[in-house]
C-alpha cells in the first residue's frame, strides 16, 4: 500500500473513531455502519481522483458531490431526478429533514430513537462532511495536523450533548484516530527521503531501513501527550472542568439540596406532538378522580417572557420531600380541595426530563434520581434521569375556588407581582390595547382573566389550526392577534402576555390535557394531548388554570359565571359554533365524533374554503437552468478528456495546410506525440533534444519496428524546424503520429488506456498555460501602472 493510500485510511479511520462519541446519543448504533460504508466511498472517490491525478480543487468537488449524491439515494431518493440526480426538491427534502432533527433532539431525551430520519441525516452527513474535511486537509493537501480541528469539533459536539460517564473513552479512541493519522503521515514524509536509520546499529534482516526509531518516538510522544490529557484535570481538583469534563449529569448539580436547573424550552416539539399521524400513547393514568375534565398533567412552567419566547426561568432545585410537599404558594385555608391519587405508567419510548403530574402535588412515589423545583412544585430529572418506562404515584389536591373568592382576592406581594408581570419593552402596543379594550368594564382581575379567556375562546372569532408556526419574538403575537389562527401555544402566550400587559401574575403552563378515558377505567394520554394554558396568580388562591384554546381542554368551572352577557360554555356540553341562520348541508358536528374532534381528527371547513393558486407551481425556466446546471456538473468530470480530444484534433488537424505554417504545425504535432505518451506513462523532459526524446518514447514504450519509425519521422521533421536554416516539409506527420499512438496504447493495459482516455495527464497543461497567461498579465498591468500615474502627475 503506497503512503497515500494508507494516509487515507487511517483518515477514514480516525473519523469513524471520532464518530464513536455519538454512539451514546442514539440508539440503535447501526447508523454507525451506514456511515461507515458511506465515507468509504467518499474517501475511495478521493483516492482515485488523486490516482489520476486531478487538481486539488476538482478533487474535493469530486468527493462532495458523490457525498451529495449518496445522501440523495440514501434520504431523498423519492425527490430526485431518476431517484439518484439532486434538485430542488431534493434540498427542500434536506431542510425538511434537518429541521425535523432539530425538533427530535429538543423533544427527546439522550438515547433518542434512531427511527427519525432527521436524526440520523444529521448523524450521518455530518460524519461525511467531517470526513471531507479530515480527507482533504490530511491526504489531499498532506497536512494531518489541522485535521484535528474537524475532529475535535465532532467529539465536542457529542460529548457537549453527552450524559454519560464514559466521555473520556470516547475521548481516547477519537484520539487514538488522530494520533494513528499524525503517524500515517509522518511515516510517509519520512520514505520521501529513503531510508531512515534508528540510532543503534540493527543486525541486517527484512526489518532493517524501516523508519522504525521516529514511528516508535512519534507513538511515546503521543502517548505521553494524551497521558496528560486524561490525567491533569483529574489531579487539578480546582480546575472547574478539564477536557474530559461531561456536560453535567442532567439539569441538577450536586448531590444534597443544592444545584440549579436551566431547562430547555419544552414547546419546540408541542406542535410537532400535535401534528403527528399516529396518535401514540404516551401516559396511562389510573386515578381516584371522579372528574376527569381536570385531569391535567402539567409538566413545567414557563415564567420568563423576554421577549423571543416564554421559558423556565433558573431555579433552585433540593432533595424531593419526604412524605406531603409543601403547601402551595397563595392557596388559602378558606378554599374548598381535595386529595386525589393517580397511578402513572410513561410509554418505554417517551423519554421526558420533567415528570408529569397533576398540579399542585402533594406527595410523589418515584423511582430513580429525581429533584425538586419548589416555586414551580416540578420534578426534574438529574443525572440523565427521565421518564422512560417509568411507573410512578402522585397524590396532588383538587382546589375547587369559587367565582366569589376568586374576585375577592386580595393583591399580591409587590415582589410576586414585580416577577410576573415583567414584560420586554418590544412587547408591540396592539398587546396593551386589545388587552385594555377586551377587559373593559371588569371590576377586577379576575373578571379581567375571565373576558380574557372569552375572547380567545368564545366570541373573539380566533380558529384553532396546528398548521400555524410558532413564529418568535413579541411581534408573533400581534400577528396572531390579527390573523386569528394558531393552536395552544398561540392562545396562552398570548392569554398570559395580555394579563401581565394589565398586572395580573400569569405564566405559561405546558404538559397535556385530559385523555381518553378506556373500558379498562384508566385513561390514554396521547401525543395529540400535548397542551400550554395560562395559569393566573390569585392571593388566596393561588396559580390558577384558565382555558383560552377552543375545542381543547376543559373550561374551568370557576370561570362560569352568573352574570348577565356571559359567554362561557358549560363545561359539561361540547363547544359548538354558533350560526346565523340553519345550513342545509350537514355540519362537521353531525358527522363527526366527540373524541375525534378532540384528536382534530375532523375535517377542517376553512380548508375548504382556500383557494387554489398556481403561484406556489415551479417556474417556467426552473427546470431547464437545473437541467443545464446538473449538464454542467456531469460534464465536469469529463472536461480534462474533452480538452484533450479538442487540442488533438486542433494539432493533428492543421498540419499542412501551408509551407509558411511548417515550423509551428510541426511543433504542435510533436507536442501531440510527447503528450500522448504521457497520458500513457511515458514523462516528457524538456531537456532531452527530439531525437533522444524519440529513442526514450521508443524505448519505454515498446513500440514495434513501424511505430518506432513513425516517432523517429516525426523527430526528424521537428529538428528540421529546429536548426535547419530552411526547414524542408515533411508530409503525413500527423498520419506518423497516430500510428505511433497506436502502437504504444498497444503494448499497455486496459486500466492505462481508460485513464489515458478519461483522465490525461497531459490536460494539467490547462492549468499551466492560465497561470502564465495570468502571470504575463499582472505583469503587464504592473508595467502599466507607473506610465499610468506618470500621466497622471503630469495632468494634475
Amino acid at each position: 500500500m503506497s503512503g497515500r493510500a494508507r494516509l487515507a485510511v487511517c483518515a477514514w479511520a480516525a473519523t469513524l473513531m471520532a464518530a464513536c462519541a455519538l454512539l451514546p446519543l442514539v440508539e440503535p448504533a447501526t447508523w454507525i455502519l451506514q456511515a461507515a460504508v458511506l465515507l468509504a466511498v467518499q474517501s475511495g472517490v478521493g483516492a482515485v481522483a488523486r490516482r489520476v491525478p486531478l487538481a486539488r480543487p476538482l478533487t474535493i468537488a469530486a468527493q462532495a458531490l458523490v457525498t451529495l449524491v449518496l445522501l440523495t439515494l440514501v434520504f431523498a431518493r423519492q425527490q430526485a431526478l431518476a431517484g439518484l440526480v439532486p434538485g430542488p426538491q431534493t434540498f427542500q427534502r434536506f431542510a425538511d429533514l434537518l429541521q425535523q432533527g432539530g425538533d427530535d433532539i429538543a423533544r427527546y431525551a439522550i438515547p433518542a430513537p434512531l427511527e427519525s430520519d432527521g436524526i440520523r441525516l444529521m448523524l450521518v452527513g455530518g460524519v461525511l462532511v467531517i470526513g471531507l474535511l479530515v480527507d482533504t486537509l490530511a491526504v489531499t493537501f498532506r497536512s494531518a495536523a489541522p485535521a484535528g480541528l474537524p475532529l475535535l469539533a465532532l467529539y465536542s459536539v457529542a460529548a457537549g450533548l453527552s450524559e454519560g460517564g464514559a466521555d473520556w473513552l470516547w475521548f481516547l479512541v477519537a484520539a487514538v484516530g488522530y494520533l494513528m493519522l499524525l503517524l500515517a503521515e509522518g511515516r510517509d514524509r519520512l520514505s520521501q527521503w529513503g531510508r531512515v536509520f534508528g540510532g543503534s546499529p540493527r543486525p541486517p534482516g527484512p526489518e532493517q531501513g524501516r523508519a522504525l526509531a521516529p514511528v516508535r518516538t512519534g507513538w511515546r510522544i503521543g502517548a505521553f501527550a494524551l497521558g496528560i490529557a486524561l490525567v491533569v484535570p483529574l489531579a487539578l481538583p480546582a480546575m472547574d472542568g478539564g477536557l474530559l469534563d461531561g456536560a453535567g449529569g442532567g439539569v441538577g448539580s450536586g448531590t444534597g439540596g443544592g444545584g440549579t436547573i436551566s431547562a430547555v424550552n419544552p414547546l419546540v416539539s408541542l406542535r410537532d406532538s400535535l401534528n403527528v399521524n399516529e396518535d401514540r400513547q404516551v401516559l396511562s393514568v389510573q386515578t381516584d378522580s371522579e372528574d376527569l375534565s381536570d385531569l391535567y398533567l402539567r409538566i413545567v412552567s414557563l415564567d420568563d417572557f423576554d421577549g423571543t419566547t416564554w421559558k423556565p426561568s433558573k431555579r433552585r432545585i433540593t432533595a424531593v420531600p419526604d412524605g406531603t410537599f409543601p403547601t402551595p404558594a397563595g392557596l388559602g385555608p378558606d378554599v374548598r380541595r381535595t386529595e386525589t391519587r393517580a397511578l402513572i405508567s410513561a410509554a418505554d419510548w417517551y423519554a421526558q426530563d420533567w415528570l408529569p403530574m397533576p398540579y399542585p402535588p402533594s406527595g410523589v412515589r418515584v423511582a430513580g434520581n429525581w429533584r425538586f423545583e419548589p416555586v414551580g412544585m416540578t420534578l426534574v430529572g438529574d443525572h440523565g434521569q427521565n421518564t422512560r418506562g417509568l411507573k410512578y404515584e402522585v397524590r396532588s389536591l383538587n382546589v375547587q375556588p369559587t367565582a366569589e373568592q376568586l374576585a375577592a382576592a386580595p393583591p399580591p406581594s409587590a415582589a410576586l407581582t414585580r416577577e410576573y408581570t415583567e414584560l420586554p419593552d418590544s412587547l408591540p402596543d396592539v398587546v396593551f390595547r386589545t388587552a385594555r379594550e377586551v377587559t373593559a368594564g371588569a371590576a377586577n382581575p379576575y373578571e379581567q382573566a375571565v373576558k380574557l379567556q372569552e375572547y380567545f375562546a368564545v366570541n373573539g372569532g380566533f380558529e384553532y389550526d396546528t398548521q400555524v408556526k410558532v413564529g418568535s419574538g413579541s411581534e408573533a403575537i400581534a400577528r396572531f392577534l390579527k390573523d386569528k389562527e394558531g393552536f395552544c401555544v398561540h392562545f396562552s402566550f398570548a392569554m398570559a402576555a395580555m394579563a401581565r400587559s394589565l398586572g395580573i401574575p400569569a405564566r405559561v403552563a405546558v404538559g397535556f390535557a385530559p385523555g381518553s378515558p378506556q373500558a379498562d377505567g384508566s385513561v390514554s394520554v396521547g401525543l395529540r394531548d400535548a397542551h400550554a394554558w395560562p395559569e393566573v396568580y390569585f392571593e388566596g388562591v393561588g396559580w390558577t388554570r384558565f382555558e383560552p384554546t377552543p375545542t381543547r381542554g376543559s373550561t374551568p368551572s370557576y370561570t362560569i359565571t352568573d352574570r348577565p352577557g356571559s359567554s362561557v360554555p358549560d363545561p359539561a356540553v361540547p363547544s359548538q359554533s354558533a350560526e346565523a341562520e340553519p345550513s342545509a348541508a350537514p355540519s362537521s358536528s353531525d358527522t363527526c365524533a366527540p373524541q375525534d374532534k378532540k384528536l382534530d381528527a375532523c375535517p377542517n371547513e376553512s380548508a375548504v374554503a382556500v383557494p387554489v393558486t398556481g403561484d406556489d407551481g415551479p417556474k417556467w425556466y426552473a427546470l431547464p437552468a437545473w437541467a443545464l446546471a446538473w449538464l454542467l456538473v456531469l460534464l465536469l468530470p469529463l472536461a480534462p478528456m474533452l480538452w484533450r480530444l479538442r487540442a488533438r484534433a486542433v494539432r493533428l488537424g492543421a498540419h499542412g495546410r501551408g509551407a509558411a505554417d511548417v515550423g509551428p504545425h510541426t511543433l504542435a504535432v510533436w507536442q501531440e506525440l510527447t503528450d500522448a505518451a504521457w497520458d500513457l506513462g511515458i514523462l516528457p523532459q524538456e531537456s532531452q533534444t527530439p531525437r533522444k526524446a524519440a529513442a526514450r518514447i521508443v524505448r519505454l514504450g515498446g513500440l514495434e519496428p513501424t511505430a518506432a519509425q513513425a516517432v523517429h519521422r516525426v523527430a526528424d521533421a521537428v529538428e528540421q524546424v529546429l536548426y535547419a536554416p530552411h526547414p524542408r516539409p515533411a508530409a503525413g506527420l500527423a498520419e506518423d503520429v497516430r500510428l505511433a499512438t497506436a502502437g504504444l496504447r498497444a503494448a499497455v493495459g486496459r486500466g492505462t488506456r481508460l485513464r489515458a482516455r478519461f483522465a490525461p495527464r497531459s490536460a494539467i497543461r490547462v492549468t499551466w498555460t492560465v497561470s502564465a497567461r495570468w502571470t504575463a498579465l499582472k505583469r503587464r498591468a504592473a508595467a502599466a501602472r507607473p506610465q499610468w500615474r506618470r500621466t497622471s502627475d503630469q495632468q494634475g
